[in-house]
């Protein structure tokens, strides 16, 4: 069985060169344990955020188990609204991405769009999976994102003196 043991942390990566970005070390790790092994990213728009989430395979059984709850609760209240294939593509609609050893990945044209993703990424542990913001796009969210926003800030403004 495998170790992880969920995402937490915070981490700063700048843009790269054609279109690749890096997932730092800590969540590279995370994501790896949570695939088995393979350096599979999986990487979805949030559902309701100006950002991605990024997580790894193990959660497709959380899925699985999060769509089957969401259809016996419409039933048992009597929801006729409620879609079980539109829901399902809403969980499973998310690109599964390779990444090489240093972590390098290349992010689709479309997720970019969007997540609204700049010139780098911020990364925010949260358990199940984790966050990827524009640094931008998170500063414009409420005060309830504040320590976010505060590790960002900083993490931001020590990238930006280290490639001065």
């Amino acid at each position: 069985m495998s170790a992880f043991g969920g995402y937490s942390g915070q981490a700063f990566s700048p843009a790269g060169d054609k279109g690749r970005f890096v997932l730092p070390p800590a969540f590279r790790k995370a994501v790896r344990e949570s695939s088995g092994g393979n350096r599979i990213l999986c990487l979805a728009a949030h559902d309701r955020f100006d950002c991605l989430i990024g997580f790894g395979l193990s959660r497709k059984e959380q899925l699985n188990a999060q769509l089957e709850r969401e259809e016996e609760r419409a039933i048992r209240l009597g929801l006729h609204d409620f879609d079980r294939d539109v829901r399902a593509q809403q969980l499973f609609g998310f690109e599964q991405l390779p990444f090489d050893d240093s972590g390098r990945f290349v992010m689709p044209d479309h997720l970019r769009d969007l997540g609204k993703v700049g010139d780098g990424l911020y990364f925010q542990g949260a358990g199940d999976f984790f966050f990827i913001w524009n640094p931008d796009e998170l500063a414009r969210m409420g005060p309830e994102w504040k320590g976010a926003q505060a590790a960002c800030a900083k993490l931001l403004a020590a990238a930006r003196k280290g490639g001065a």
